[in-house]
């Protein structure tokens, strides 16, 4: 693999990572209160987008953290973490934080 192909996965996990876990936060905090508590679907139908692009960016996520995994040769129960953190509110965030520090270019 080249630098170039490495580092455009880690970005791109970084951005989902961010994307994720900003959408799991909404999806939990957000979406779920409005729907089961407040019962507020029937007149806010829009916030029906949260869990659709939850489901959507989860999936990207997934793909690309096996993709970076295969890429730096992670430990299977490293891939595994990483995918677990796309369903934690603000795991996600932890995960890039140190998947950067190890893998990223050097300053």
């Amino acid at each position: 693999m080249t630098e170039t192909t490495s580092t455009g996965a880690l970005t791109r996990f970084r951005l989902l990572a961010v994307l994720c876990g900003v959408n799991l936060l909404l999806l939990v905090f957000g979406y779920m209160p409005a729907k089961y508590i407040f019962d507020a679907l029937e007149d806010n139908g829009w916030i029906i987008f949260i869990p659709i692009a939850h489901g959507y960016l989860y999936i990207v996520y997934i793909l690309t953290v096996l993709q970076i995994g295969v890429q730096k040769r992670m430990k299977f129960l490293t891939i595994i973490a990483l995918i677990a953190a796309g369903t934690l509110p603000v795991a996600s965030f932890i995960a890039e934080r140190r998947i950067t520090k190890k893998y990223g270019p050097a300053r």
